[in-house]
């Protein structure tokens, strides 16, 4: 593995989710605007974080799962 995950399960799966409905709620409500793409791009990017267990930005600031992996 080149990364350590820093994000949990239960918060993968609610990034996943989340992510979803960015997804859905801003192409149904904004369509294929440049806007609404680009929405569209930030969901498809938090549920990505969600699935791989690694967020970026977390690593930024030094965020880091307990050894057991369960948060």
């Amino acid at each position: 593995m080149l990364y350590r995950k820093n994000v949990g399960s239960k918060e993968g799966w609610g990034r996943l989710l989340l992510g979803a409905l960015i997804v859905a709620g801003s192409l149904m409500q904004l369509g294929t605007t440049p806007l609404g793409l680009a929405m569209a791009a930030s969901g498809v990017f938090t549920a990505l974080t969600g699935l791989f267990g690694y967020c970026p930005a977390c690593a930024m600031v030094g965020r880091k799962l307990p050894r057991d992996g369960r948060r």
